[in-house]
């Protein structure tokens, strides 16, 4: 059951790379901070399900490590939203 959780978190954090990707393709800077962010936001996704596989049958670690990646990913989340709402520079 461990290893479908952990299989599961991972799955689910693959469309903010698939995001991250498709904002690398513009070339502008405030495109390349939104690539950025949705990039972390997979890393720490990514990070998080590694650390369930590794957390095993330890209920308290498993807990730590979701409220952890939880954390970061809000974290992450409220700074993209600031980030869109800056905009783009003016000309």
């Amino acid at each position: 059951m461990n290893v479908v959780a952990a299989l599961v978190v991972a799955i689910t954090g693959l469309p903010a790379l698939c995001v991250a990707a498709w904002y690398a393709r513009y070339d502008d800077a405030h495109a390349r901070g939104l690539a950025l962010r949705w990039a972390l936001m997979g890393l720490v996704i990514l990070l998080g399900a590694v650390g369930l596989y590794f957390a095993g049958d330890s209920k308290g670690a498993a807990t730590t490590v979701a409220l952890v990646m939880v954390l970061a990913v809000n974290v992450l989340v409220v700074s993209t939203v600031l980030y869109m709402r800056r905009g783009r520079p003016g000309p």
